[in-house]
């Protein structure tokens, strides 16, 4: 079971392989959403999300003998490269199961970490047959995107540096809004500030339709969406992991839903005000401090921007609609 002693010896095994990202602030945002905004810059960690941090803890926990086998993983693209990633810098294979709408950009940075891919249409195909059938007769160790608890332990990292970064920032008290698909960052965090920032408060933020967390904690069981696609892509996700979600009813307040367009101005104002890119579902945190601020009942927030791997076509539109009103 994932716990913070967990997380503790992730950080151990990580060390100096993860960059130590940012708090970000501007008096701008701060305008907009009347609150003060700070913002963890994941999306400026290797390979452009949080998802390394995971992808490190989950293959470097895995026994010598069984890693050099190689690793298999299934992934819409971030997950995929910080497994991809992890596995090249440890000298072993990598599948990786990925959808084949996934943004382009994901998908070649995943090949140019040296895993194999193999899409599948996420609407007709079954991946975890296609799984099978790639790892046929290699014995390779299936990391899940979230449902693994070395994963949620490296996740939880970024925990300890928003407790610590705040804590030098004087921060008493604050909603910390994370982008949730699963659920592996945001229990990972949850369980990293219950013990050294028992005084914050957790919240999903999820895209309007893909909103499974924030409705299964109202209902205290898990719920779930039906299929469909968003730009958000990074968080999309049938329901909340079976691992995650205990952790999350415990430890989460309710959950933010906020709306593509949303995503797609906290994109815009980031680039323009903090000199940083976020991909759609990677502004969902920033896009609910930003235009929802009034459901927080803490005079601060701190949004995690979990990932900046965007196609420029959709960074492009971002800037096209909002880039004036930043």
């Amino acid at each position: 079971m994932s716990s913070y002693e967990m997380i503790q010896a992730a950080a151990k095994r990580i060390g100096s392989k993860a960059i130590r990202t940012p708090l970000l602030s501007s008096p701008f945002l701060d305008e907009i959403a009347e609150r003060k905004v700070y913002v963890k810059a994941e999306c400026l960690q290797h390979t452009g999300s949080f998802k390394f941090r995971g992808g490190w803890s989950a293959v470097s926990a895995i026994p010598e003998a069984d890693r050099k086998c190689g690793v298999i993983a299934f992934s819409s693209g971030n997950h995929a490269q910080g497994v991809s990633f992890a596995a090249k810098e440890h000298g072993i294979p990598a599948v990786i199961i990925m959808p084949s709408d996934a943004p382009k950009i994901k998908i070649e940075n995943t090949k140019a970490f040296g895993a194999e891919v193999v899409l599948f249409d996420r609407f007709n195909d079954d991946r975890l047959e296609i799984a099978n059938k790639a790892n046929a007769g290699r014995n390779m160790t299936l990391i899940q995107p979230f449902d693994n608890n070395e994963v949620i332990a490296g996740q939880g990292t970024v925990g300890l540096e928003i407790a610590e970064q705040a804590n030098d920032a004087n921060i008493d008290a604050a909603d910390v809004l994370v982008c949730c698909g699963g659920g592996g960052l945001t229990s990972g965090i949850a369980l990293a500030l219950e013990r050294d920032a028992p005084s914050y408060t957790m919240r999903t933020c999820e895209p309007a339709g893909f909103d499974d967390v924030a409705r299964s904690l109202v209902a205290g069981e898990i719920k779930q969406n039906a299929p469909a696609t968003s730009i958000c892509d990074a968080i999309l996700t049938p329901q909340p992991g079976d691992i995650t979600f205990p952790i999350m009813k415990r430890l989460c307040g309710t959950g933010h839903v906020v709306t593509e367009d949303e995503c797609l101005h906290a994109m815009a104002l980031a680039f323009e005000r903090l000199k940083i890119v976020i991909e759609p579902g990677g502004a969902a945190a920033l896009a609910a401090a930003l235009f929802h601020s009034k459901d927080s009942d803490n005079d601060t927030m701190i949004a995690v921007a979990t990932g900046g791997n965007v196609d420029a076509a959709i960074f492009q539109m971002a800037l096209d609609k909002y880039g004036s009103k930043a």
